[in-house]
């Protein structure tokens, strides 16, 4: 069984079915037993909103993937801020 700890990191990753960095994100956390949940953001209009409102909004949007690791925001596949802010946050 695997139980999540309070100190394990909550990671959002909001995305698309056809993203290819955002397959190769989720890989990766799943290589480095990260418990991550997916939102695609063109099939779920709650998503897009989310991810709008935790950007600040249409302007800031430069494409997916886009993580939400605790409410750190990282922007594209961009391991050493993903590990920075999985550290951080563990």
């Amino acid at each position: 069984m695997n139980h999540m700890s309070d100190a394990e990191p909550q990671v959002t990753i909001y995305s698309t079915s056809w993203c290819g960095f955002c397959h190769s994100l989720e890989q990766y956390l799943q290589k480095k037993n990260v418990t991550f949940v997916t939102k695609d953001i063109e099939k779920d209009e709650s998503a897009y909103n989310d991810l709008m409102e935790r950007i600040g909004g249409r302007e800031n949007f430069r494409g997916v993937p886009v993580s939400d690791v605790s409410g750190e925001i990282v922007l594209g596949f961009d391991r050493p801020k993903i590990d920075a802010a999985l550290a951080i946050k563990s």
